[in-house]
């Protein structure tokens, strides 16, 4: 077997020596490599869980509100009405506070002062909301005729918000007649409260 001499053998130790070097770093940049996938994977899956939460507390939230407010949501987002698709909050004119005149829809002037003060928030949030506006009746009367009314009533609030300012192009109307009641239509004071309008702030 030949010898290597002193100066070969230095070659084969330092060749040896690169292709070590050279295995370490392969290694190395595949472990960095490795990492900075990790890291990009955990930040997309942090992402993903966080917009879970998010359109899971949405519909806990939508979840909260009553038949009415959550049918509103629907028709402003099918008219093409909302940016956010959001309910902010209500109004609600009930007989038992405001006084409608049984099977009338005129507003007392209770009912104008509360208006007033809810116009006058509505400007102060500066906020660019769309309103539906809910009449509902007792269950007095014929079913058409509860319909009728409960438009009437509904109307007349859109129609006295309108001349305090309110665009007549972000406010709409519903009747739900007696068919929505919040309380027993057997008792004076139940048909009162039933005697109301909603109004929905949606933004």
């Amino acid at each position: 077997m030949q010898k290597l001499s002193p100066s070969a053998l230095a070659v084969v130790v330092l060749a040896a020596g690169a292709v070590s070097l050279g295995g370490c770093a392969t290694k190395a940049f595949v472990r960095d490599q490795v990492g900075v996938v990790d890291s990009k994977a955990q930040a997309t899956q942090a992402q993903v869980t966080a917009q879970q939460g998010q359109l899971q507390g949405h519909d806990a939230r939508l979840g909260e509100l009553d038949k009415n407010t959550r049918e509103a949501l629907d028709r402003a987002q099918a008219a093409g009405k909302l940016a956010e698709g959001k309910f902010l909050y209500s109004m609600v004119l009930s007989d038992d506070s405001v006084k409608f005149p049984v099977d009338g829809a005129d507003l007392s002037d209770e009912a104008r002062t509360r208006l007033m003060d809810f116009v006058q928030k509505l400007k102060s949030d500066n906020k660019n909301v769309y309103l539906e506006i809910q009449g509902h009746t007792d269950a007095t009367g014929s079913k058409p005729a509860n319909k009728r009314l409960g438009e009437a009533r509904a109307d007349a609030v859109r129609l006295f918000m309108n001349q305090q300012g309110v665009a007549l192009n972000r406010m709409s109307t519903i009747s739900y007649g007696g068919d929505s009641p919040v309380a027993s239509n057997k008792t004076k004071a139940g048909r009162a409260q039933n005697r109301r309008v909603v109004v929905i702030v949606l933004a």
